[in-house]
């Protein structure tokens, strides 16, 4: 069983930043795929960046893209989402997830492929 949790969440204006982490808890954390996910009001829950097990591979939703980067350290089990250049529209519950990984360069960008969830944390973005 893993146990994820994140933290970072907030309240900032448009064009600011805000960095995510999420604590994992599983003792092999190097070898999961860790994801980002969001799920704006009303709306379904999206994908927002992966990143291998290995650190080397990552992949973003094109929403994002140049703006948002993931990254992770095995050494403490954590993994963060670097947010910058923040719009209203990035306003959602921002989630963490994680899967075993295939490969060290394998990684997942379907909600249906991860097997652990954190519980979410609120980012608000005011225009």
């Amino acid at each position: 069983q893993v146990q994820l949790v994140e933290s970072g969440g907030g309240l900032v204006q448009a064009g600011g930043s805000l960095r995510l982490s999420c604590l994992a808890s599983a003792r092999t954390f190097s070898r999961y795929a860790m994801g980002w996910f969001r799920q704006p009001p009303g709306k379904e829950r999206e994908f927002v960046a992966v990143i291998s097990w290995s650190g080397g591979s990552t992949s973003y939703a094109d929403s994002v893209k140049g703006r948002f980067t993931t990254s992770r350290d095995n050494a403490k089990n954590m993994v963060y989402l670097q947010m910058d250049s923040l719009k209203p529209e990035d306003t959602a519950v921002y989630y963490c997830a994680a899967r075993i990984s295939n490969s060290v360069s394998s990684y997942y960008t379907s909600i249906g492929q991860y097997n652990y969830w954190g519980q979410g944390t609120q980012v608000t973005v005011s225009s």
